[in-house]
């Protein structure tokens, strides 16, 4: 069982049993209503709450009025022994206005503080103010906790027969008609995605296994889309970390799932297994909150409106035999060639089976996509908008030549002219962007470079891709160097903690890639902000630091979790961050939900909202608080390449 580690953190009390609502309670012990919350203190210290490592540059951040902030110095006392301190110093120059509470934002540079230990800044002077803790240790020790607990909250999600026994947010199997699933036609949906315009939905003739893989956040549903970009950064995190078996089993987890995805015979991709927006006569994942085993207990007959929840549909991305989404193949034919590198020294003919599938399923891309009609993403498309497509056929073509490198196939150099044309595509694209769900293009540039081996093809060279990665990390620079806290992500848009993850497994590979260390100090810069270095003081990742979410919009974690403070937690999940203010006006809640608020160790979420962007940890909020195999996946590939 994993506890909890925060001190100053209280969530709502012991349940009663499901779907009893629960009243929460904030850290003071106060019902946590919105009635009543207790004023915030007039300074905040913010700091990297897993900690920094040894030889980096190291910022925090203290943040309250001018006149408090205008003689105050801080210094570094030695958790064990608070009556030591280990370094001292004034608050440097002011970044920037933050909001009416706190307009003063400076930061504490720790860069000097090298000596391996756990720590808290102690604020003297005009002001007083204390952080929660940190240590100071190398990458290793502080960077392998995290991907391991990334690869639990993995374990967590897992869906079929085969899961994990064992632990309080462990469930049974589920799901298991998925053995037997029926394919149907494409759905059609409002221009906003929001209702199923079908009276019902139209079988297509076909029965198909996709049991098994993983939920794809905090409801059920499955998707090649995500599921293919989170194996990706799964296998390539292996390279760093080619000993962690519990990170190689959940690669192969969701590799096999991907597999039952593609049907080779008849040259068919399904894309997605369940329906998350439907009707008065299509009910669908995101109208119940459960368990995920309780769906195979329903008694249902075809016709009822909850058939599609134990029974559910399967979609295609393509017709059999016909052009796949451009998007979807390149992505999934990079997953398959990236299995055959895996295997390609121990099991050649394993290998060379991975390759033939990666060929064949990126033979079938539409290349010749219209541009004006949406791409095949998800039904709708709308839960997962996705504007470019020539990044994932260069990540495609650039897995399958290294493959072919390693088996001696002598398609290698076809398949780097073809990586190659379409980087100079996505460049002269006006939908260049930087690591996501959505965008590839990092990955990609990074592993065609090496396929290029310091070579030219339709007009594109290893300079012209780092050249890339710099306009991406450069954009980030940009916003972090006006941003009070050093962000380099968007926060008043969505997925801006998962954005912050991209950023640094960018600078990561660059510098790995190029030897080209100037973006270190913005890759440790970013991490920070993640991990409690920001105006909220938490935590994106759960379980690490001493504030974190608690209250995560999850079904599993809040029906099967604790909510007292005491019990087991989602550890390892990464949740999306601050969103645009707006987007939290109303909260969503469900009769079984066991309610959730958390309140921060000082005053309420709101006394640190600000520039547009507003943070709420509650189980209602999926804008804020909902984990996604993406947003956790890459957190842990910044993490192993850290």
């Amino acid at each position: 069982m994993n506890s909890l580690r925060t001190p100053g953190l209280v969530v709502t009390g012991a349940a009663a049993g499901l779907g009893v609502l629960l009243v929460g309670v904030n850290v003071f012990g106060v019902p946590f209503d919105g009635s009543r919350t207790p004023a915030a203190t007039d300074v905040a210290v913010r700091v990297d709450q897993v900690g920094y490592l040894r030889g980096e540059t190291k910022e925090a951040y203290v943040m309250g009025s001018s006149k408090a902030l205008a003689g105050a110095r801080f210094k570094v006392v030695d958790v064990e022994d608070e009556d030591r301190t280990v370094a001292a110093g004034r608050l440097g120059a002011v970044t920037g206005r933050w909001n009416a509470k706190y307009p003063s934002v400076r930061t504490a540079d720790l860069s000097a503080l090298n000596t391996p230990g756990t720590y808290r800044i102690v604020l003297t002077g005009s002001a007083a103010g204390r952080s929660p803790v940190f240590r100071i240790a190398g990458a290793r020790e502080l960077m392998t906790p995290l991907v391991r607990d990334n690869v639990r909250f993995l374990q967590a999600q897992r869906d079929g027969a085969d899961v994990l026994s064992g632990g309080p947010l462990r469930h049974g199997p589920s799901h298991l008609a998925d053995e037997d699933a029926t394919v149907y036609a494409d759905p059609e949906y409002d221009e906003e995605g929001d209702e199923l315009l079908d009276g019902g939905l139209t079988p297509a003739g076909d029965q198909v296994d996709v049991s098994g893989g993983w939920f794809d956040a905090g409801d059920f549903l499955k998707f090649t889309g995500t599921t293919s970009y989170s194996v990706a950064e799964l296998l390539l995190a292996q390279r760093d970390l080619p000993d962690m078996k519990e990170l190689a089993a959940e690669a192969t987890h969701g590799l096999d799932w991907l597999d039952k995805m593609w049907d080779g015979d008849s040259g068919t991709l399904y894309a997605q297994v369940g329906i998350g927006a439907g009707n008065d006569a299509v009910r669908t994942d995101h109208d119940v909150w459960r368990l995920p085993e309780a769906d195979d207990r329903l008694d249902v007959s075809p016709g009822d409106p909850d058939y599609t929840i134990k029974h559910r549909p399967v979609f295609r991305a393509n017709d059999p035999g016909e052009p796949i989404t451009p998007s979807l193949a390149g992505r999934v034919a990079a997953v398959f060639a990236l299995a055959a590198q895996r295997v390609a020294d121990t099991d050649p003919d394993e290998a060379r089976e991975w390759l033939d599938k990666a060929a064949a399923v990126h033979d079938l891309a539409d290349t010749e996509h219209d541009p004006d009609e949406p791409l095949v993403t998800a039904f709708p498309s709308a839960f997962y908008p996705e504007d470019s497509w020539q990044d994932d056929m260069e990540f495609a073509g650039a897995e399958l030549a290294l493959a072919a490198r390693m088996l001696g196939d002598d398609r290698e150099g076809e398949w780097t002219d073809e990586a190659a044309r379409w980087a100079r595509a996505y460049l002269d694209s006006d939908v260049k962007g930087t690591l996501n769900v959505a965008d590839v293009s990092a990955l990609a540039h990074v592993d065609l470079a090496t396929a290029l081996d310091g070579d030219r093809a339709n007009g594109i060279g290893a300079e012209d891709l780092y050249k890339d990665l710099r306009r991406q990390l450069e954009d980030g620079v940009d916003r972090a160097g006006h941003d009070p806290f050093g962000a380099g992500a968007v926060y008043d848009d969505f997925d801006a903690v998962p954005h912050t993850f991209g950023l640094v497994a960018t600078a990561r590979l660059y510098a790995k890639a190029t030897g080209d260390t100037r973006y270190a100090a913005f890759a440790g810069q970013q991490r920070g902000w993640a991990l409690g270095a920001n105006a909220w003081g938490t935590s994106f990742m759960i379980g690490a630091g001493e504030v974190y979410p608690h209250c995560p919009e999850h079904q599993l974690a809040n029906l099967r979790g604790s909510l007292d403070g005491k019990g087991a937690i989602l550890r390892g999940a990464v949740v999306n961050g601050p969103n645009a203010a707006d987007e939290l006006a109303d909260l969503n809640g469900f009769s079984t939900m066991r309610k959730c608020s958390a309140g921060p160790p000082e005053g309420a979420w709101s006394d640190f909202d600000g520039k547009g962007a507003r943070y709420v940890d509650d189980v209602g909020a999926w804008q804020t608080v909902e984990p996604a195999l993406d947003f956790t996946t890459t957190a842990l590939l910044a993490f192993a390449l850290t």
